[in-house]
């Protein structure tokens, strides 16, 4: 099984988790402007992607390239590895490639 066969309530009654639907837990952060080309990118890919409906698809053409622009953003001090096998625990279906975001 991979991560995307999981559900919200699966894993919480799986792994025993509390879900806690807490609002405004990032009013302490500061704001940052879209950079326009992300947001032209994501005019155009968002639809696509949900068009799609697969994990790959949004992964590619959504989260990648936020992912991206994060890096641009801390100038390039951070990195990313896409494809790297992210098997915490087969037995308990936790295994599938993420996209991972290193420091």
């Amino acid at each position: 099984m991979s991560y995307s066969d999981f559900t919200l309530d699966r894993v919480r009654k799986t792994f025993g988790l509390t879900i806690s639907d807490k609002t405004d837990i990032f009013t302490s952060v500061d704001e940052v402007e879209c950079p326009p080309l992300l947001a032209e990118i994501l005019r155009e890919n968002v639809p696509l992607a949900l068009a799609s409906n697969t994990e790959k698809s949004r992964s590619e053409m959504i989260i990648a390239p936020i992912l991206i622009a994060v890096r641009k953003y801390f100038n390039n001090q951070i990195s990313l590895f896409s494809g790297i096998d992210f098997t915490v625990d087969s037995a308990q279906g936790l295994n599938g490639w993420k996209l991972r975001f290193y420091n």
